[in-house]
């Protein structure tokens, strides 16, 4: 069985938390972190991306990028922008997109639980990133970013949540620039938070939906301070932050993918290769709406098209993972056609959740930064979680979930 702990909590001022509140440290480039900080001394990402504070030229894994982000938290930490709990809470925590509402709980997941496979994986990490969070964590001394964990829904815990969260307003609640409505409840009540403990003790394992480099590292983190501190079993770095939300209200969107080049072939050569494994439709000048899995749509040429996978190529994925879109895309065309042979490591091939639509696929290549890009029918969740039960991994950037998290909502102190 799993186990979610309380901790003591460093969340943001409530009056200052839109100020703190940001976007994940990983879904912008340095560019727009700069932007999204501007003027806003209190902005997280001064945290989490700090080379924006320094000169355009510096290596944002250089020793001194680390350490502005340490000082900036101190800062925040001093200047009461951040606040820590004096006892072990929890938070819950509810995002609110259009029609769509999600209720989780912030808490603590365990490193050791994560390295024996009760908090599963579904996808591998690409080696620099998870080195930078590695040193992120280890000069902070924090956690900074929540890793987003799902379980299959549990009705007595579930109920449990709702009941908290309606039982009063909100501590923190701010509605984030683009409009999604972040919401928190701190649970305090030394009752309440054993309540929610024992609750989550029926709960047999988590999945990480999302924030796998974060689990990795904290992970990495700790193994490194166990072989210090091998006395410490309850030191904080045995743990690792997360928020956990039951499977039925979280919302997976496509995670599409762009080809800076050709790999040699003209742009007809390319739709000959295709038409070897899926049947191609005719072109149009509008990203055709995708009706379900085996189908995706090409943007080549200033044109759109559908693919259907064809049923020769389907009955070859015999398991789980290779029955996946982005496993058939990558095992058919991306690596025979394009020279694609590990995505998690290829320069030449860039990742588009899919939160920013097909016109940004169709932007990237009319503006020639890529050549081709292919967007996918959304991955499923119970896919997700049949492959992390049998051990196995998805091709990397297989999910994308919305809407995200704020980094700065919640931080782990170590």
């Amino acid at each position: 069985m799993a186990t979610f702990k309380p901790f003591l909590a460093l969340r943001p001022d409530p009056a200052r938390a839109r100020r703190v509140c940001t976007l994940p440290y990983d879904v912008m480039s340095t560019a727009e972190a700069r932007r999204m900080a501007e003027g806003n001394s209190d902005s997280f990402l001064r945290v989490t991306r700090p080379e924006i504070e320094l000169p355009d030229d510096v290596d944002p894994h250089a020793p001194e990028v680390y350490a502005r982000g340490a000082a900036n938290l101190r800062r925040l930490i001093d200047e009461k922008a951040l606040v820590r709990e004096d006892s072990p809470v929890y938070l819950l925590y509810r995002l609110v997109m259009g029609e769509h509402s999600q209720l989780g709980i912030v808490g603590l997941a365990s490193c050791a639980e994560y390295d024996a496979g009760i908090v599963k994986k579904h996808e591998l990490t690409r080696p620099d990133k998870e080195d930078d969070r590695t040193v992120h964590i280890n000069i902070l001394g924090a956690q900074t970013g929540l890793v987003f964990l799902t379980y299959r829904a549990e009705a007595t815990v579930d109920a449990l949540l709702a009941a908290e969260a309606n039982r009063r307003p909100a501590d923190i609640d701010l509605v984030a620039e683009d409009g999604i409505r972040h919401s928190a409840w701190i649970v305090r009540d030394p009752q309440r938070v054993r309540a929610i403990e024992q609750g989550f003790v029926g709960v047999p394992a988590f999945y990480v939906a999302d924030g796998h480099h974060r689990s990795a590292a904290a992970s990495r983190v700790a193994a490194e301070r166990r072989a210090v501190h091998a006395a410490q079993p309850d030191a904080p770095w045995n743990s690792f932050i997360t928020v956990a939300f039951p499977h039925d209200q979280v919302r997976i969107l496509d995670y599409n993918r762009v080809v800076q080049d050709l790999n040699g072939l003209s742009p007809d050569a390319l739709l000959a290769a295709l038409a070897q494994v899926a049947d191609v439709g005719a072109p149009q000048g509008e990203a055709p709406r995708l009706r379900g899995k085996g189908e995706l749509a090409l943007y080549l040429a200033g044109q759109w098209r559908t693919l259907q996978w064809k049923p020769a190529v389907l009955a070859r994925a015999t398991d789980p993972v290779a029955a996946l879109d982005v496993s058939v895309l990558q095992d058919n065309v991306l690596a025979p056609l394009l020279a694609i042979g590990d995505p998690r490591l290829d320069k030449r091939i860039a990742f588009v959740g899919g939160i920013r639509g097909t016109g940004e696929l169709q932007r990237l290549v009319d503006s020639g930064a890529a050549a081709v890009a292919f967007a996918l029918f959304p991955t499923s969740l119970e896919d997700l979680m049949t492959i992390a039960d049998q051990g196995g991994l998805m091709p990397p950037k297989s999910t994308w979930f919305e809407p995200k998290l704020r980094d700065g909502m919640a931080v782990h102190l170590l």
